[in-house]
C-alpha cells in the first residue's frame, strides 16, 4: 500500500495543478510565475527596509544631537574663540574691524588696574555672603520638606517661586525694602533701637544687600535639588540608624549629609560660578550708578566691570581680556572641584 501511495504522489507531482496555469494568447497554457515574482519583490522590499533601518539606527542619533552642536558652535564656541582673538588686539567697539595686535598687553594692563582687583574682591565677598547662607538654608528647607507634611506640594512650589521671578522685579522690590529713608528694613531696625543704614552707598552694607537678593532668588532652587537627593537615600539606612538609637539630628548628620556629599559639592560649584557671573542684581540695585557699582565702586562685580570696559569705555579688547580671565578662573574652580571629588571617591573606596 505504501508503494502505491508513493507512485500516486509521484504521478501527481509530475504535473502541475490546473490552478497553476492560466490562459495566455490563443489557449496556450503557461506556468503561473506571479508567486515567485511577488516573493522576490517582497524580499527586495525587506532588504530595502532593512537597509533604511540600519541607516536610521546609525545616523538618527547624530541627527538628534546636531541642533545642539550647531547652536553651541554659533553661540558658544564662536564667541569664545572670537573673544580670545580680540583679547590679543586693541579693538574699539566703534570700529570692531580695525584690530591692532598687542599680544598680552590687555592682560598685563588688567593686572595693574586697581579697579579690576576691586571688582574681583567684591565678587568674592558677595559670593561668600550669598553662597554659604544660601546653601545652609537650602539644606534646612529641604530637610523640612522631606518630612510628610500636609500640603508639601504647595511648599515645594512656593520654594521655587523666587527662582521663577525675574531679576528686575526682584531687585526693584529689594531696592524699596533697603531704602535709606523709607525702607522697611531701616524701619524695623529703628524699632529695634538701631540707626538707619545707607544700604546703597555703604561698602559692606551694599554688598550684604546684593547678597540678600541672590539668597532670596536661589535658596528654593537649591532646596529642591537637595530634596531630590534626600529622597534617593535608601530608607534602610534611616531604619538601621533608628534601631541603633540615633536621634533625628544624628540621622541627619551621619546618614543624610554623607549621602548628599556629591550634591553639595555640585551646588557649591554651581553657586560659585553664578557668583562669578553676577550682573543683574548689582546693576539694578543702584540704577543711577550704572555699571560703576556705586559711587565708590563698592559693589562692582567682574560682570559689571566687563560691561563698563566694553560698552561704556568702548574698549572691546580689554573687555575680552576680562572675559577670558573670568573663564580661566572658572576653569580653575572646575579643576579644584574635580580634584576634591576624586579625593572623596578615593576615600570612600578605601573606607568600603
Amino acid at each position: 500500500m505504501a508503494s502505491e501511495y508513493r507512485s500516486e504522489y509521484r504521478a501527481e507531482s509530475e504535473y502541475p495543478a490546473e490552478s497553476e496555469y492560466r490562459a495566455a494568447g490563443a489557449g496556450v497554457a503557461v506556468p503561473d510565475v506571479s508567486g515567485a515574482d511577488a516573493s522576490g519583490a517582497e524580499r527586495r522590499a525587506r532588504e530595502r527596509r532593512s537597509r533604511r533601518y540600519r541607516l536610521d539606527m546609525r545616523w538618527s542619533p547624530y541627527a538628534f544631537v546636531a541642533p545642539f552642536f550647531l547652536f553651541f558652535a554659533a553661540f558658544g564656541l564662536f564667541p569664545l574663540l572670537y573673544t580670545g582673538w580680540a583679547s590679543l588686539h586693541r579693538v574699539e567697539l566703534t570700529a570692531p574691524g580695525d584690530m591692532e595686535w598687542v599680544g598680552l598687553r590687555n592682560f598685563s594692563r588688567l593686572l595693574d588696574d586697581d579697579f579690576f582687583w576691586n571688582a574681583l574682591s567684591n565678587t568674592v565677598t558677595i559670593g561668600l555672603l550669598s553662597t554659604v547662607p544660601q546653601l545652609l538654608m537650602a539644606l534646612g528647607i529641604a530637610h523640612l520638606l522631606n518630612y510628610r507634611l500636609r500640603g508639601s506640594m504647595f511648599f515645594r512650589v512656593a520654594a521655587l517661586t523666587p527662582y521663577a521671578t525675574s531679576v528686575a522685579a526682584a531687585t526693584l522690590v529689594f531696592v524699596l525694602l533697603f531704602g535709606r529713608d523709607y525702607g522697611m528694613i531701616n524701619w524695623a531696625l529703628g524699632l529695634a533701637g538701631f540707626g538707619h543704614i545707607d544700604w546703597q552707598n555703604g561698602s559692606f552694607a551694599s554688598q550684604l544687600a546684593v547678597s540678600t537678593i541672590v539668597i532670596w532668588r536661589w535658596t528654593g532652587y537649591n532646596a529642591l535639588i537637595y530634596l531630590a537627593a534626600m529622597q534617593s537615600v535608601p530608607a534602610d539606612l534611616y531604619e538601621s540608624a533608628a534601631l541603633d538609637g540615633a536621634s533625628r539630628w544624628q540621622q541627619f548628620v551621619h546618614v543624610t549629609l554623607p549621602s548628599l556629599r556629591p550634591t553639595i559639592l555640585f551646588t557649591c560649584v554651581v553657586s560659585t560660578i553664578g557668583a562669578m557671573q553676577l550682573f543683574g542684581e548689582p546693576l539694578l540695585f543702584n540704577g543711577s550708578a550704572g555699571a560703576s557699582g556705586g559711587s565708590d565702586h563698592q559693589f562692582q562685580t567682574l560682570g559689571l566691570y566687563l560691561y563698563e570696559q566694553g560698552w561704556v569705555n568702548l574698549h572691546l579688547g580689554r573687555a575680552s581680556a576680562i572675559a577670558w580671565t573670568m573663564f580661566l578662573i572658572l576653569l580653575l574652580i572646575g579643576a579644584v572641584n574635580w580634584l576634591v571629588s576624586r579625593r572623596l571617591l578615593k576615600n570612600e573606596g578605601a573606607a568600603s
